[in-house]
């Protein structure tokens, strides 16, 4: 390979990016040495096994995608803001929507559920870790540098361009000659193997875990959430697993299993993507579900309306999730009856979907309600959200789909979907579990200012699209001449999307002014809270619960502090077993990195070599002792009283 073909050359943003990525890699060493905090960093943070940590930096990695795909959307809206426009080039705006999609579903929306989901299931089922702690590190590594991987394409390379679902004979090698998509199959591979070891360890973990007593029908809605979902990755991830080898098998071998000569069907590609990529979206949806059915019934204080119908209609949703995927290629020649019976599981869809809707506004009905920034989120939700769902029933009906298909009418939906669906949600469970971590909360007036921008802009970002859609603007078009009559909505979008941004740069600071001047509230429940994660100390310690809790009903804390009776028996402290650091999982994440970079160019020795490294650090992880540690009686009790103290 060429010199200029291995660094993208050609435009000014493509050198902007190389100077702050050359700044980024030398400031954060530099400051990393000046401050001394090397250790300190590989210690707590780059082998740490504690799923709170885990969770944190899974949050942390999440907010810069958001930021990264973000850059993405502004220039996007920037270019078809007018007609006409220069800004991009057609090769560059594809590449632009591919890694928007890429990064903002798989590297922004999943990172930020899995954080929570590490930070609040252990203590919501009162286990003191997941299963696995270390396979939970060797997961985060591997999502993690799976994203780097994959984001270094823009200035190595050349980013992926046929579009973040990478459609054959689009992504072929034939249409597609640049080794872009060679980093969509590996970088997605690499971290969607990460991601399925969270699916069996948290399945594990909700199963095996949980406090004496918690029988199923008595957990809180989001772990029953988290429980749904970590079925659907398991049986959903699989799928994309095999997809993207073939994928890599046709572009770097010459197989021809996505070809269409020689016994290969393009459409094979479609398929198999969207038997994974429908499942996806309730990865995504329902545990946000489970995040706003815990903030609804708090902030109304109020048990949540119809627990098991919440329960079953999430157990619906998962098995319809999989009975959907072809409404997402009705106009790609599939007959009347195959059509049909996918339009009607479609629409099926929406009814367990509806039923939670009621469950959230009979929850609300006659409830002590509290606007907090969290509950804000939760009721904007609703409303937003049911134009989306209103929308996908017209997008399931497979004769009106040739109008809508494939024009800005869908990229309205599937935003009026996701981003109250998942961006809103993700937004208020950091806000609500946000003290868990710190032991304080976030500056309620800081965080309200961001939701009115978010919320307001996200509506004059996207609704305009709809109607662009209806009068014939199509998907992923770069530019436009003047007589369409485009160019006033995508405008209004385009100051929508502006508007957007500063919400989040508001929510960014939020966390900044907050950790540096918010006062530390660890009396009493920064929020008045009914799950059982809310019955340990702000912050949790290490062990997170001194005593095992023993739960005989559901809101088990609730009804505990009501009562005046403890969660945990009677007794004294016994030593804690925990699992010891380990920097092995950032090893392999790192390894995995080069395994995969080496792919994409084909440079098959050192692939080569690294693959074989990765195989002996898992070799070696077989035939390693570690035993953890045990926190002893003594360390308990003085982190106890030191808790009991700043109570007091």
């Amino acid at each position: 390979m060429k010199w200029d073909e291995f660094f993208v050359t050609g435009e000014p943003m493509i050198y902007a990016a190389m100077v702050s990525i050359v700044l980024v890699s030398i400031a954060i060493p530099v400051g990393l040495t000046y401050f001394k905090k090397w250790g300190y960093l590989w210690r707590e943070w780059l082998t740490t096994v504690d799923h709170k940590k885990i969770g944190v930096m899974y949050i942390i990695a999440a907010l810069l995608m958001l930021f990264r795909g973000g850059v993405d959307a502004l220039l996007m809206r920037a270019q078809t803001a007018v007609p006409n426009n220069g800004l991009l080039d057609g090769q560059h705006y594809n590449e632009i929507f591919t890694t928007h999609g890429i990064i903002m579903i798989l590297f922004m929306a999943m990172p930020f559920i899995i954080g929570l989901m590490n930070v609040v299931i252990p203590l919501q089922i009162g286990a003191r870790d997941v299963a696995f702690p270390r396979l939970n590190a060797v997961s985060f590594w591997l999502f993690f540098f799976g994203a780097m991987l994959l984001n270094i394409s823009f200035v190595i390379g050349g980013s992926p361009d046929a579009g973040w679902s990478a459609y054959f004979p689009l992504a072929s090698l034939e249409f597609s000659p640049t080794v872009g998509n060679n980093y969509y199959s590996l970088a997605l591979q690499i971290a969607g193997i990460g991601t399925l070891m969270t699916g069996i360890n948290f399945l594990v973990t909700i199963l095996k875990m949980r406090a004496p007593g918690m029988k199923l029908m008595k957990m809180p809605m989001f772990t029953w959430s988290i429980l749904i979902t970590s079925v659907i990755i398991i049986f959903a991830f699989p799928v994309l697993t095999v997809a993207l080898a073939l994928m890599m098998l046709d572009r770097q071998f010459g197989t021809q299993f996505f070809a269409m000569q020689n016994g290969g069907m393009d459409m094979l590609w479609a398929n198999l993507f969207w038997v994974w990529g429908h499942p996806e979206v309730y990865i995504v949806i329902l545990p946000a579900f489970g995040i706003y059915s815990e903030i609804i019934a708090t902030f109304a204080r109020k048990n949540l309306y119809g627990y098991k119908s919440m329960v079953y209609s999430m157990v619906a949703i998962s098995l319809l999730s999989f009975l959907v995927w072809v409404h997402h290629f009705y106009t790609m020649g599939h007959g009347v009856m195959v059509n049909s019976v996918f339009s009607i599981t479609t629409m099926a869809i929406a009814i367990p979907t509806g039923v939670k809707i009621f469950n959230w506004l009979f929850t609300l009905r006659r409830g002590k309600i509290s606007f907090t920034t969290p509950m804000l989120y939760s009721l904007a939700f609703i409303p937003i959200f049911t134009i989306g769902g209103v929308t996908g029933v017209m997008l399931a009906m497979a004769s009106a789909d040739y109008q809508y298909h494939n024009t800005m009418f869908l990229v309205a939906h599937f935003h009026y979907v996701l981003i109250p669906g998942t961006v809103f949600a993700v937004i208020a469970g950091f806000h609500y579990w946000f003290p868990k971590l710190f032991g304080f909360k976030l500056n309620e007036k800081l965080g309200k200012w961001s939701f009115w921008f978010i919320a307001i802009s996200f509506n004059v970002t996207f609704f305009p699209l709809f109607i662009l859609g209806l009068n014939g603007m199509t998907r992923r078009m770069y530019t436009y001449s003047e007589s369409t009559g485009y160019g006033p909505l995508n405008m209004l979008s385009m100051v929508g999307a502006v508007g957007l941004t500063i919400g989040f740069i508001l929510l960014v600071y939020n966390i900044y002014w907050s950790t540096r001047y918010q006062p530390r509230e660890v009396t009493g429940d920064p929020w008045d809270a009914r799950s059982l994660e809310w019955s340990t100390p702000s912050p949790v310690p290490e062990y997170n619960f001194a005593k095992t809790p023993v739960v005989d009903k559901l809101d088990a804390f609730w009804f505990a502090k009501k009562e005046g009776k403890p969660l945990t028996e009677e007794g004294s402290y016994e030593p804690i077993h925990m699992p010891n650091n380990n920097g092995q999982p950032f090893i392999m994440g790192v390894a995995f990195f080069f395994f995969g970079f080496f792919m994409v160019f084909s440079w098959w020795i050192p692939a080569i070599i690294a693959g074989l490294f990765i195989l002996g650090t898992m070799t070696y992880r077989t035939f390693e002792q570690d035993h953890g540690h045990y926190i002893s009686v003594e360390e308990i009790e003085q982190t106890e009283n030191a808790l009991r103290g700043e109570k007091k």
